[in-house]
């Protein structure tokens, strides 16, 4: 991969297509009774979002000059499980939500049966892509990189976060506890995305320490941003239902902090997490332009 300077707006819209084109090629619709189910993942994954996953694992990559095919294929895998998440999380059992990234969630669209079978699938398939040959060379390269995203995904980690937050609506959470939940919900996915360019770059487990404080900075910067563009966002902007949280009497960053605190806490949660990146020259420029527009996206 080329280590030449790449802005965010450019890197944003080169990882936009990247995966939308991946994605078109893997769940082309099949001529047989299965095509109701690709078309539902198909709505889900092309099309739409931040993209924010794939390009963490690209301009992580990017730092250890890995494979641009790696990388896209890597980033693929972890934007099909937050995909999957998402389907999931609309489902009328969880958050029961009508809109996603401003078109109707897949139980709308389609049924709930097909919205579920969609987000399994598309789970499914980001382990089949990362243990795939394609994906590295090294299985040990691709063992490391299923097992991270595994755990990201389970009980410890997104899965895990969103048991915590259904449970947020029968109880009242302190900020610790809101803080772990979102490590967990949100966090665990973002902190996989940095972890697999460090992996497809073949740095040790002790050399990830700043990278891995970064990650979870930003995922926790990131939270906070979200907690403040449901409260202050525009719908049509972030393409989802807003002000739901408070609605449904969960605590979150804001509801505890205030927003005056909830916005500075963030500001040194970017500071921080750019802080962590000292060891890093130019190369992770990106990477620190990913972390301040944690607080100025508007979706």
């Amino acid at each position: 991969m080329s280590s030449a300077p790449l802005s965010l707006a450019d890197a944003l819209v080169d990882v936009g297509t990247d995966i939308d084109t991946r994605l078109d090629s893997l769940i082309a619709v099949p001529d047989d009774a299965r095509a109701p189910l690709y078309r539902a993942m198909r709505h889900a994954a092309i099309g739409g979002g931040k993209r924010l996953r794939p390009l963490l694992v690209m301009a992580t990559g990017r730092l250890f000059a890995v494979d641009r095919d790696c990388v896209g294929r890597a980033g693929m895998a972890i934007e099909c499980v937050h995909v999957y998440s998402l389907i999931h999380d609309d489902l009328p059992a969880m958050d029961n939500d009508d809109m996603r990234r401003g078109k109707p969630t897949v139980h709308k669209a389609f049924d709930e049966a097909t919205a579920i079978l969609a987000g399994d699938c598309l789970h499914a398939l980001a382990f089949e892509i990362l243990s795939d040959p394609a994906t590295h060379a090294d299985p040990f390269v691709r063992s490391e990189l299923v097992l991270d995203l595994a755990r990201a995904a389970g009980p410890a980690g997104m899965a895990g976060g969103q048991a915590m937050d259904l449970e947020a609506e029968k109880s009242t959470f302190d900020l610790p506890t809101v803080t772990r939940l979102q490590a967990m919900k949100t966090g665990a996915l973002i902190a996989c995305s940095v972890e697999a360019g460090a992996i497809l770059g073949k740095l040790p487990p002790e050399g990830r320490t700043g990278l891995r404080g970064y990650a979870r900075d930003l995922g926790l910067a990131f939270q906070i941003a979200d907690d403040i563009l449901d409260v202050e966002g525009d719908e049509a902007a972030v393409g989802k239902k807003l002000h739901k949280d408070a609605g449904a009497g969960k605590e979150t960053f804001l509801s505890l902090l205030g927003l005056p605190r909830a916005r500075e806490q963030a500001r040194m949660l970017v500071d921080q997490a750019i802080d962590h990146l000292k060891h890093y020259g130019p190369e992770a420029d990106l990477l620190r332009e990913i972390a301040r527009f944690t607080l100025e996206r508007d979706r």
